[in-house]
């Protein structure tokens, strides 16, 4: 099985929002997707900067890879591509533009995140192949910064990652986000110290909410495509 046949295309437009898990132990990794899956959450980001990454990328894909999307993330070398490939990866993501991660991808038909801010950026990593560009990061530019983008360039469909929770995504998808990368909004150190595996489930549950609540009328319509 290839990348691109892990990479369920429909299940990610059903709800775009991207879960990040960075940092996490795998004890507390395996009952967090379980309770994020139950609440709706589709697809989900294992960072390479995790302890034992690709151990979890290939426990998440052997157990729930017909749920959820399961993704690799900080994937910043050509090394770390085809450690998260080898590991079960479907789709790619990355916090900068790395022409050559993004460019070995496009090459073998992997979905590929990568990551920018500029307008410079986000047109590049568009022009290498990017299935969606990555706004990152997000939180201090805000969704004005994504309508902005939206002017000059309606054709390229973004993720803003950063400083999006349930309450500013309905703000970030009225400005035209296509899709969302969430962390510790959705999972929270905290609540997996405290074992609040119920938590974990109502958040999805409330991301998915606020992902299918119609936007107001008259207001920017959002990007549903995030294929080139």
């Amino acid at each position: 099985m290839n990348a691109l046949s892990r990479f369920d295309r429909a299940r990610f437009d059903a709800l775009p929002v991207v879960g990040i898990i960075r940092g996490f132990a795998r004890e507390v990794v395996e009952p967090m997707i379980a309770a994020a899956i139950e609440g709706g959450l589709r697809s989900v980001e294992i960072t390479l900067n995790t302890p034992d990454a690709e151990t979890l990328i290939r426990l998440t894909r052997e157990r729930w890879g017909d749920s959820v999307n399961v993704g690799a993330g900080t994937v910043t070398t050509l090394d770390g591509l085809h450690r998260a490939l080898d590991a079960g990866a479907g789709f790619i993501v990355t916090p900068t533009l790395n022409a050559d991660v993004v460019r070995a991808c496009v090459a073998q038909g992997v979905p590929v995140m990568p990551g920018a801010m500029s307008p410079t950026e986000i047109v590049a990593a568009w022009e290498l192949g990017a299935t969606l560009v990555k706004v990152f990061p997000a939180d201090g530019l805000g969704p004005a910064f994504i309508r902005s983008l939206r002017g000059p360039m309606p054709h390229i469909p973004l993720m803003p990652t950063g400083g999006v929770t349930v309450e500013t995504l309905p703000a970030f998808r009225r400005a035209g986000a296509a899709a969302f990368g969430v962390g510790t909004p959705l999972f929270d150190p905290k609540r997996a110290a405290a074992r609040d595996w119920s938590w974990f489930r109502l958040q999805a549950e409330r991301f998915a909410i606020a992902w299918a609540t119609p936007i107001d009328s008259g207001s920017e319509p959002h990007c549903s495509s995030v294929t080139q």
